[in-house]
């Protein structure tokens, strides 16, 4: 049997590359997109979420997890945005949903008010969601990434679409490699793309199980968990209730940075979700490189939340561009 050449070998990897990115629409964006139609939408969005996020923190992870959701539940294409009508329960008021807090619908309803004054009709919501979570990344710390524009918003927004399609704070690694795999992303996507828990808020009640005992409703702390970690969130949850919010990283909350890994290699994750990263093999070695370079987390951030970006893009006749993101032209 003939060895294939060494420039075989490298041009069927490059196919198979290429064929992985073909999902729908995702060919059409660019990092330039609007550098005619709207040249300043970028600085645009900047500035708003600049404003937002100098008058709550909670403009960060708010801003964040809106962008995730989104992408992650028919694609990147402004449908959690959606309000619900009387005929219609939208993707933002399902139950999994419901953590989604204002502040991060402030900001887009904002940045897209002032994209529409500048250029109407121009920018889609999608991609001002994009640019959003981007900007709140980079803001509080993160990477500062290009964008690839273009995406088309979304002509359908339905609670009932949302249930198996989002990570849970309670799944098993298989479950969440499961979950990333159906969007195409894999492992070391689950793993970059976990550092959004770098900042932001969680209710007690997704991480209730892991202080105490379901069953007698007593002190217990999850074998994972650090004592004394477990003892503040018992703290913190008694106080408040299980609606009660929790900051998801204590040691630096309005810092977009790789403290979220040195807290999992300290077992201070508050999600089970989070915790596993370091508990499975075929992560912690991953968990460990990103929390021992800042670098290394920036270009592996910057990689994964690009292809999230590209999952499930609209094009052509599968959307259009709303003047408004929470109701349908």
């Amino acid at each position: 049997m003939a060895v294939p050449s060494r420039t075989t070998v490298l041009l069927v990897a490059a196919a198979v590359a290429l064929a992985s990115l073909a999902r729908p629409g995702a060919a059409d964006l660019k990092t330039d997109y609007y550098a005619s139609s709207c040249p300043n939408a970028e600085t645009i969005v900047r500035g708003v979420v600049q404003q937002k996020m100098q008058s709550t923190i909670r403009t960060i992870g708010s801003t964040i997890r809106l962008f995730f959701h989104d992408c992650f539940v028919q694609g990147c294409d402004a449908s959690v945005l959606i309000s619900s009508t009387q005929g219609n329960q939208a993707e933002r008021d399902a139950p999994d949903n419901l953590s989604l807090s204002f502040e991060g619908f402030e900001t887009i309803r904002s940045a897209k008010a002032a994209l529409e004054d500048a250029c109407p009709d121009t920018v889609s919501c999608a991609d001002v969601l994009a640019l959003a979570a981007r900007d709140a990344i980079s803001l509080s710390g993160g990477p500062f990434y290009p964008v690839e524009l273009g995406r088309l918003d979304g002509f359908t927004s339905k609670a009932s679409e949302v249930p198996g399609q989002l990570p849970e704070p309670t799944d098993t690694m298989d479950r969440l490699l499961a979950v990333f795999k159906a969007h195409g992303l894999g492992i070391s996507d689950l793993v970059a793309l976990s550092a959004a828990h770098s900042v932001g808020l969680a209710h007690c009640n997704k991480f209730l199980y892991r202080i105490y005992d379901a069953r007698t409703g007593q002190p217990a702390t999850d074998p994972a968990l650090n004592p004394k970690y477990a003892a503040f969130l018992r703290t913190k949850c008694a106080s408040g209730g299980p609606d009660w919010m929790v900051l998801m990283d204590q040691a630096t909350p309005a810092q977009f940075d790789n403290q979220y890994y040195r807290n999992l290699q300290d077992h201070g994750g508050l999600l089970g979700s989070d915790q596993l990263l370091y508990a499975d093999n075929r992560t912690r070695p991953m968990v460990d490189a990103l929390a021992n370079s800042t670098n290394a987390f920036y270009k592996a951030f910057a990689d994964a939340v690009t292809r999230l970006g590209r999952v499930g893009v609209k094009s052509g006749a599968q959307g259009n561009i709303r003047k408004q993101c929470d109701v349908f032209n």
